[in-house]
């Protein structure tokens, strides 16, 4: 494995702050134990750190070319043209499959073995679909079908915390209504099988023990708030401790989040979103990672979104950034070093 690991940064979408903080770690890289390539339009690049003030070479590399070792002050771009000109904080739904091909040149680099991983900057979904992907979901979705693969599991991290703070989703972009009838045991075990196996072989833990919410306020109570922990949940969590998986639960979700409960879990299965991703955030929100398991390819993102707004204003923070090319690294070396 490569003492340096090579990430691919996408830069996200274009008139968000992707570039900003992209631009904001090249200016001072730190102790960041990897090289990077950003993919995106170098002479948006090169505009914007010009908007911020920013003394950063942005380097073009033809194919081939090496990457170097990070410099402050120095950015390579593996260039990707934009498709409309950008002003920063406006979308532009004409570059929609700017940030698609953004994305297809990180997976191509990863799955042929040119980059080690790869770490996302937000895009805007809403400009994405009215740029003429009407299908379009999310990064998660879109890895999913470009690995070829059935089924992955969002992670959210906050490695910095301690203890470091895992949160996984049985489901994920899903009405609240939709939930309930999304949870069913083929579904479950297969979320819970990629989550155990991905925490053993991408961040080194020998034998993860994952803490399972339940569905309903109290875990169902019995079968009087909600009949899913009873019939659904328990019985696939009984059936895989059986199969040596270290799994408790399910559990009340206003409880299970304390310190009690998570002194020694080392994952926390949450059946929705905004279940378990609000307590996340609320610990450390600008400070975690967002992974996607399940994929032939390593790939972390940040915790937030385009912020359009903040574009170009020199306000955006990049924490979550460099949380996200942290947990990258380590999961490239099979979870042996800690950000």
């Amino acid at each position: 494995m490569a003492s340096s690991p090579l990430l691919a940064l996408t830069t996200g979408e274009p008139a968000g702050i992707g570039p900003d903080l992209t631009l904001a770690l090249a200016a001072s890289w730190g102790t960041l134990e990897a090289r990077v390539v950003a993919v995106g339009d170098p002479a948006l690049l090169a505009a914007r750190a010009a908007r911020l003030a920013l003394d950063v070479r942005i380097v073009p590399l033809a194919d081939g070319d090496p990457v170097p070792s990070p410099r402050d002050g120095v950015l390579p771009v593996w260039p990707v043209a934009l498709r409309a000109p950008v002003e920063a904080g406006r979308l532009d739904p004409a570059n929609a499959g700017y940030v698609l091909e953004t994305l297809d040149v990180a997976i191509a680099a990863c799955r042929q073995g040119r980059a080690d991983a790869m770490v996302t900057a937000p895009l805007h979904k809403g400009a994405i679909i009215e740029g003429g992907y009407p299908d379009f979901t999310g990064h998660t979705e879109y890895l999913r079908d470009a690995c070829d693969v059935d089924e992955v599991v969002m992670l959210l991290a906050t490695e910095r915390t301690e203890p470091a703070l895992r949160v996984a989703l049985a489901t994920t972009h899903l009405p609240l209504r939709a939930v309930a009838d999304a949870i069913d045991a083929g579904g479950l075990r297969r979320v819970l099988t990629i989550l155990e196996a991905d925490l053993r072989r991408r961040f080194g833990i020998a034998r993860p023990r994952i803490l399972v919410c339940g569905l309903n306020p109290h875990a169902g109570e019995d079968g009087h708030l909600g009949v899913e922990e009873r019939d659904i949940i328990a019985p696939t969590l009984a059936a895989m401790r059986g199969e040596g998986l270290d799994l408790v639960g399910p559990l009340p979700a206003d409880t299970l989040f304390t310190p009690r409960h998570l002194a020694d879990a080392d994952a926390v299965l949450a059946m929705y979103h905004d279940q378990g991703l609000p307590v996340l955030k609320y610990a450390g929100f600008g400070e975690a990672a967002n992974v996607t398991l399940g994929l032939p390819l390593i790939r972390t993102s940040v915790d937030h979104g385009t912020a359009l707004d903040l574009a170009g204003s020199g306000r955006a923070e990049a924490g979550s950034l460099r949380v996200a090319l942290d947990v990258a690294v380590r999961m490239v070396r099979g979870g042996t070093s800690r950000p």
